[in-house]
């Protein structure tokens, strides 16, 4: 599990954790502490989804730089290997 997946963990469970503390000591009536609590699970949804959202983009621009990586190491292979093939199919 990385970092970004331990933070996250991390942050739902305190999320779960607040909201049953605010619960049981609210001094609020319950359809004031469930419109609270809905709200802030709404919040909590839309800061998930950003946090994906810029993770899929970092993932995606690490997929580019990658294949960029291995088309130039695959072009520096195939001009290694003419180098070496060309000597070996010279008549002695």
């Amino acid at each position: 599990m990385n970092d970004n997946s331990k933070v996250l963990v991390a942050l739902l469970a305190g999320v779960a954790a607040g909201a049953a503390l605010g619960i049981l000591f609210a001094p609020e009536r319950g359809t004031e502490t469930r419109d609270r609590l809905n709200d802030a699970l709404k919040n909590l949804g839309d800061t998930i989804k950003d946090r994906a959202a810029e993770e899929i983009d970092n993932l995606s621009s690490l997929k580019e730089k990658i294949v960029e990586n291995l088309k130039t190491t695959l072009g520096t292979a195939e001009d290694t290997l003419e180098e070496v093939k060309a000597p070996a199919t010279e008549p002695a």
